[in-house]
């Protein structure tokens, strides 16, 4: 009965944070509704996918939200939304001072792993968006889609297949792109990874910026080259950056470059 009553205590408490994010502090919120952008036919003609997204419901998703601890409603802030390669959305904890600083609100879904289908991970980015914007004051110019590995490569996808609400990407050792591109020295080739729609594209092109983090010991850094010189730069977006870190390998990068890359896309704004 009374493991039961703990229980009953740390559900209550668990939807006070989910009504009243606290600024400093990593809570957990859930939300109640999904935009037309999340709808699985509009998820579907956007990858010109053959397969159908599986039943998704935002209500039972648990997301992790962190304002920064000087956040205040009149101060219009970031928004940086975590796609995880594990089921948790962890960031490396030196990247939370480096958000606070560049006003960025961090959120990010649980179970959204590599595992789970790629347009769940899609439709939890595109929620938390929709969402976090109705509760804080976002600055929709600095709204940031990112996330490592196989999240950045889901990342990568809704930063050209949604360009119309996702206006900055920043990839951490994975990238896909939606034409085939070949290595700088021509002997290994990597096909599309989706086929967005031409609007889309032109949007990108010309409104979005992206951040294309890699290593020199990351495996996925022929990749990432590839997609930068023979894709973003072949393709004439007008803002992409790579960042390749000396000795890094497939892992976070440190706190200096992703406040490298923040700063690009700052810039380019």
């Amino acid at each position: 009965m009374l493991n039961r009553l703990i229980t009953l205590v740390a559900f209550a408490t668990s939807l006070l944070h989910a009504a009243d994010p606290k600024p400093g502090e990593h809570t957990p919120i859930t939300f109640s509704e999904s935009p037309p952008h999340s709808e699985a036919l509009e998820v579907k003609l956007r990858l010109s996918a053959a397969e159908t997204p599986p039943a998704y419901d935002v209500k039972k998703e648990v997301f992790d939200i962190l304002l920064p601890k000087n956040y205040r409603e009149s101060d219009p802030h970031g928004l940086f939304i975590w796609i995880s390669a594990s089921d948790k959305p962890a960031i490396p904890a030196e990247w939370e001072p480096v958000l606070a600083e560049k006003k960025l609100i961090f959120i990010g879904a649980h179970k959204s792993g590599n595992p789970r289908s790629v347009f769940d991970r899609m439709r939890l980015a595109i929620d938390a968006n929709f969402n976090v914007r109705k509760l804080a004051n976002i600055d929709p110019a600095r709204v940031i889609v990112s996330g490592f590995s196989g999240g950045a490569r889901v990342a990568s996808m809704l930063g050209v297949c949604y360009a119309d609400i996702f206006p900055a990407t920043i990839c951490c050792m994975g990238v896909n792109f939606y034409t085939d591109v070949a290595t700088l020295d021509g002997k290994q080739t990597f096909r599309l990874g989706y086929l967005p729609h031409d609007d889309f594209v032109k949007m990108a092109k010309t409104d979005c910026r992206y951040v294309l983090i890699t290593g020199e010991k990351d495996f996925n850094l022929p990749n990432t080259q590839a997609v930068f010189t023979n894709g973003f730069q072949k393709e004439g977006f007008k803002s992409v950056e790579m960042l390749n870190i000396p000795a890094q390998g497939h892992s976070p990068p440190k706190a200096e470059w992703l406040k490298k890359a923040i700063e690009f896309i700052d810039a380019k704004k």
